[in-house]
């Protein structure tokens, strides 16, 4: 079944009053309201997924008085109107598992809580490997208009000429295309940091700039 069908079946399940809540009467005659309007007129997207809760009513002031009650529950839901109904919503995820515990719907809040920690991380995952990736593609690049510097230099016949810091990291680098320049300042014979390897083979860069031009 879906996350819809057993939200729906654990609604009509429940008592319309739960007499263990702390809830005043007041709040648990406003949570009723609520989880007669979900169930009669409402509906939920598989959170798997994107998030969405709904509600549709044929007046305005009907879905304004639910927007209301919810934010009295501190839960901010939106109205637009949409064809010739209004439909209140909710998009954000800490919204609607807070919506789903308002109306007594704590199985569906565990399963929903579940899937929103899966997606999370799914999504935490994906950002890491993208921004890896982009910094890997960051470094060959780089390291491909080095590379091309260098080997300008040397059809100049000007390589052996380069003072012996220059020679050290260009031969570095062009025995090791994909290193990133903290890994290649290790390896030095007198190690230094990023910033001394990247001032290195930027004069590298701009030396073979000069012989591009003829100078």
């Amino acid at each position: 079944m879906s996350f819809a069908s057993n939200l729906r079946d654990e609604l009509l399940e429940l008592k319309m009053w739960d007499v263990n809540s702390n809830m005043k009467q007041d709040e648990q005659l406003a949570r009723l309201c609520i989880r007669e309007a979900f169930i009669k007129a409402g509906s939920m997207s598989d959170p798997n997924k994107r998030y969405h809760l709904q509600i549709m009513f044929k007046q305005k002031k009907k879905a304004e008085d639910i927007k209301s009650l919810l934010l009295n529950f501190n839960i901010h839901a939106k109205v637009i109107k949409k064809e010739n109904e209004y439909m209140l919503y909710l998009k954000d995820g800490e919204e609607i598992s807070n919506f789903l515990a308002l109306i007594g719907a704590n199985n569906s809040v565990l399963k929903f809580e579940e899937i929103r920690v899966i997606k999370e991380t799914r999504n935490n995952i994906n950002r890491i490997v993208n921004c890896e990736t982009a910094n890997l593609n960051k470094t060959i690049n780089a390291s491909v208009e080095q590379i091309k510097a260098i080997e300008i230099i040397k059809r100049a016949g000007k390589f052996e000429e380069l003072p012996d810091n220059l020679k050290e990291i260009a031969n570095l680098r062009a025995e090791n295309p994909d290193t990133s320049l903290v890994d290649l300042g290790k390896m030095l014979n007198k190690p230094i940091g990023k910033s001394g390897v990247n001032h290195r083979l930027k004069k590298i860069l701009e030396i073979a700039e000069n012989y591009k031009r003829g100078n």
